[in-house]
């Protein structure tokens, strides 16, 4: 026999409810878990912490060499930005056209102020970014920067201008965190210290002094002189390349000026000056895929040829170079190192390494590959 009871409606919500609250907070859990698991937090070089809910798909850059790092990214690495300063003298008229014929959306890109520039808050907020991507020597102010985020734009500050060295691998993972290719920036960084530890070991290994080097930024751009690296920026190159940079010692920042007298008494025994298609038109280096060899070799001569230079022991003993400006200020510094080192150490290096290492940049890593030829020798 069967005996049955009626069922009280109270009872049943009584056994009910606990099981209904333990599901609602399983479900909350789960939530709060994948979103916290989705979130990215970032720690940026000015030491901020930058956390994003998602990989960013527009960005908005204050430099255009940053696009040659997303490049390095990203197969389409124009399609993750939203603005950028449209700086094309910082990259070369020859590289801006490669972008632009491979991905035509870069002409249509919002224009914002480059880092040497004045920033302007507002088209940041025009451009809508999802982050907007600063230079650490012209990152914004407190303000500025509360007035982006309280418009929902993240703000993160990254360097290969300072502190090449120091901020060049943090500064690409930051990127590469932010935008979703952690994975491409490990590859590139592993084969970065790879051919930079090489340097540092050959030339570890040798108890040769280090060289007395004056690298000219912009040489011969006006009619003052000179300009020179100090304490950072491809100064920091010229000494892990095994030289002994002369504006370290009297300049405290990145860059400056030596004046004709200081250059002349230090004596150099490498000269280096910097140059690219934004020098046309001066006294100053144009090298670069823009310009065949002999006409950059025929422009570095005239830079030699100012006064003074003719005494210099670099300029006596033939160990002139120039440089395309464009190798600076970007993960590229790696072509840079490889470069200054055979002009630095020529008994432990050979330009053709320096060959080797942007072919393998354009092979296995960059979305646009770098056209040139980017140095030249005087003699």
């Amino acid at each position: 026999m069967r005996v049955t009871f009626p069922l009280n409606p109270d009872r049943i919500a009584d056994l009910v409810r606990p099981t209904f609250v333990a599901l609602l907070l399983f479900t909350a859990a789960v939530l709060t878990l994948g979103r916290a698991q989705a979130e990215i937090v970032l720690t940026d070089v000015a030491g901020r912490t930058v956390t994003l809910e998602a990989p960013a798909h527009r960005l908005l850059i204050d430099d255009g060499r940053f696009l040659t790092a997303l490049s390095l990214l990203h197969r389409d690495p124009v399609a993750v930005l939203a603005a950028w300063p449209r700086d094309i003298n910082r990259f070369g008229e020859r590289t801006y056209a490669d972008y632009a014929a491979r991905f035509p959306a870069i002409d249509r890109l919002a224009k914002v102020a480059s880092s040497a520039g004045k920033l302007s808050v507002e088209q940041v907020l025009a451009a809508r970014p999802d982050v907007a991507v600063f230079s650490l020597g012209s990152q914004p102010s407190d303000a500025d920067r509360a007035t982006m985020e309280a418009a929902g734009i993240k703000v993160m500050v990254i360097d290969f201008f300072i502190h090449p060295l120091t901020n060049t691998e943090p500064s690409l993972l930051l990127l590469g965190r932010a935008t979703g290719a952690q994975e491409a920036a490990e590859r590139f960084l592993a084969y970065r210290r790879e051919k930079l530890e090489a340097i540092r070991a050959r030339i570890a290994a040798s108890p040769k002094p280090a060289p007395t080097v004056f690298l000219e930024p912009h040489a011969a751009q006006t009619d003052d002189c000179c300009n020179s690296p100090g304490k950072g920026n491809v100064g920091d190159l010229i000494a892990f390349a095994g030289g002994d940079n002369i504006g370290a010692a009297v300049i405290p920042r990145a860059f400056g000026k030596l004046n004709l007298e200081y250059v002349i008494a230090q004596d150099p025994e490498v000269y280096i000056a910097t140059g690219g298609a934004h020098m046309a038109g001066t006294a100053g280096l144009t090298v670069g895929p823009e310009f065949p060899p002999d006409v950059a070799r025929h422009t570095l001569q005239g830079v030699v040829a100012r006064p003074g230079f003719a005494a210099l022991k670099a300029v006596r003993e033939g160990r002139v170079h120039g440089l395309s400006h464009q190798l600076l200020n970007s993960p590229l510094d790696i072509v840079t190192a490889q470069i200054l080192a055979a002009w630095i150490r020529p008994d432990l290096f050979s330009e053709a390494e320096a060959d080797e290492v942007q072919r393998t940049l354009n092979e296995r890593f960059l979305a646009v590959p770098v056209a040139g030829p980017n140095w030249i020798d005087l003699d």
